[in-house]
């Protein structure tokens, strides 16, 4: 499958205004904070991007840091979350064993190919009694029904989706995590338009659901141009959070 990859360098000044800005980095906070076990003292934010997230993540007693991979966008975090961010792989963390109570994963692994990986580092750095919250299936959550959706609907498929719950379900199960919830949150900000979609149609935004020839591509692109209402957004999505929780061994 093909990716494309953005530089999230060169994103990180522009990429909270791109992507929902504060209304939905707010609502997947809550989010997550909802799956965070009453008694977490500290939290890891991986893939914490600008830490638009990262720095609403507050609880009293909690303890939040953040881990990007991207010098810009951990430089940027490290502004909103000073003294908590650190340059790291989420797949190498400098972190010693059993050493956070939660780890989160928020729209990040939907960009990767290495899901496995990441959850087995997760894994090997909670403690016991400690959650994976993560984001899945976040281009499915896109398709919300509406006319956009219905002309694109022919050409998604998710069978090569990195996030797909069934995925990771697996992938947690076989480091020894065990489900602990669910819960949704609202894309604030993340409705499709027509001219937007064709435009990311155009430009291959859609390669990780989306294989169609050039042809096809642009047989798309003019449907989409034919829609009424072009710059009006239709419904935001609603992602999904999972928990996994490392099991606290008696005896």
């Amino acid at each position: 499958m093909r990716q494309t990859v953005l530089d999230y360098d060169a994103e990180a000044d522009r990429y909270d205004e791109t992507r929902g800005g504060v209304p939905r980095a707010r609502a997947a906070a809550d989010a997550v904070l909802r799956l965070v076990p009453p008694g977490a003292r500290t939290l890891l934010d991986l893939a914490c991007g600008t830490g638009l997230v990262t720095e609403r993540l507050t609880r009293p007693g909690l303890r939040v840091y953040g881990a990007d991979a991207a010098p810009g966008m951990a430089r940027t975090a490290a502004r909103r979350v000073p003294g908590g961010v650190v340059l790291a792989d989420a797949r190498r963390l400098p972190l010693p064993d059993a050493s956070v109570d939660a780890v989160s994963a928020v729209w990040l692994l939907h960009l990767v190919p290495f899901t496995e990986a990441i959850v087995a580092e997760a894994a090997r750095v909670l403690r016991p009694g400690g959650v994976l919250i993560a984001t899945v299936d976040k281009d499915a959550a896109h398709d919300v029904g509406s006319d956009v959706d219905a002309v694109l609907a022919p050409h998604r498929s998710y069978a090569k989706s990195s996030d797909r719950a069934d995925r990771i379900a697996a992938h947690a199960a076989a480091r020894g995590l065990e489900p602990a919830g669910a819960t949704c949150f609202t894309g604030h900000g993340q409705g499709a338009t027509p001219r937007g979609a064709a435009h990311k149609l155009r430009s291959g935004y859609f390669v990780s659901w989306f294989e169609g020839s050039p042809e096809t591509t642009a047989t798309l692109a003019a449907e989409l141009a034919a829609l009424p209402d072009q710059d009006r957004p239709r419904d935001d999505p609603e992602y999904r959070l999972v928990s996994y929780r490392r099991p606290v061994r008696r005896g």
